[in-house]
């Protein structure tokens, strides 16, 4: 699939490192750049007319007015952010929408969710990533909610929509072949793609030779000629088998299938988890 449309998720407070990424993808591929801009509201707005039942009680009053306080000075962020956004894209060239969002935390997965629907991918760069409250909640939204394909940037990555070497995590789940499917358009334009199969002697059926004239023949018929790397762990985890993989052959991107485990933390971590946890410097194309 070709890339129309990207979504960068961002918190009012993050620097532009994760917009400029967005942007220079985008202007890379001629994609439209969608950006939504995140405030949590730590407390709820008050209602009009609840006020304390008592005038006495002057410590509940002072609390309320500080959260009203708190409230202005997050709107007044919040405008102002799109307005910074929007002349930071203007000099980069990237067409653009910037929207705002300004809700409970528990609210925020719907909210991505929903603008997620509507995007082709969306990009994780460094600051979300590093963002402990936004971060896994933006991720879930993206990877596991929408079922849209996401592109994890982590920091000192250098990202591309035009790789010219990819890497491929091979297994025989569906969420495997559903991150490949999605990532086709990236491969056939790749010079270099390898596939690299960890312990699939220990987990596989034992037909090598079948297995990789399967992949091999899949990719072929979209025009994608790989190479199978049959690749021992050596009791080191999948993530630091496949990024030393990828250093070794000089992949521009990893492509990883999310497994489908619950609860949260099982379904967007796992290899893909640790991936992101670890941030190894290059990019991971992912789907599930």
């Amino acid at each position: 699939m070709t890339f129309k449309t990207v979504l960068c998720v961002t918190e009012v407070e993050h620097s532009d490192q994760d917009v400029r990424t967005a942007a220079d993808l985008c202007v890379e591929v001629g994609a439209r750049l969608s950006v939504l801009i995140i405030k949590f509201a730590r407390r709820r707005p008050i209602r009009p007319g609840v006020w304390p039942e008592h005038t006495a009680d002057v410590v509940r009053l002072e609390r309320r007015i500080r959260e009203i306080d708190t409230i202005s000075q997050d709107n007044a962020r919040l405008e102002k952010r799109p307005k910074e956004i929007k002349t930071l894209l203007e000099a980069n060239g990237a067409p653009c929408e910037v929207d705002t969002d300004y809700c409970d935390q528990a609210c925020v997965g719907d909210v991505v969710r929903q603008r997620t629907l509507y995007a082709d991918l969306t990009v994780i760069g460094p600051s979300l990533l590093n963002d402990d409250e936004l971060g896994p909640l933006a991720i879930d939204a993206s990877l596991v909610k929408s079922g849209k394909p996401v592109l994890v940037v982590p920091y000192g990555a250098k990202a591309s929509l035009r790789p010219r070497r990819m890497l491929i995590g091979w297994d025989s789940r569906a969420e495997t072949w559903r991150v490949v499917r999605a990532a086709l358009h990236l491969l056939s334009g790749a010079e270099e793609v390898r596939v690299a199969l960890v312990d699939q002697e220990a987990t596989g059926n034992g037909n090598d030779a079948g297995q990789r004239m399967y992949i091999a023949t899949y990719l072929a018929r979209h025009n994608i000629r790989a190479a199978i790397d049959w690749l021992p762990s050596a009791g080191q985890s999948l993530t630091t088998t496949l990024t030393q993989h990828a250093i070794d052959t000089s992949a521009d991107m990893v492509v990883m299938g999310a497994c489908g485990q619950r609860p949260l933390r099982a379904r967007i971590f796992g290899g893909v988890t640790r991936w992101i946890a670890e941030q190894p410097p290059l990019p991971l194309f992912v789907a599930r």
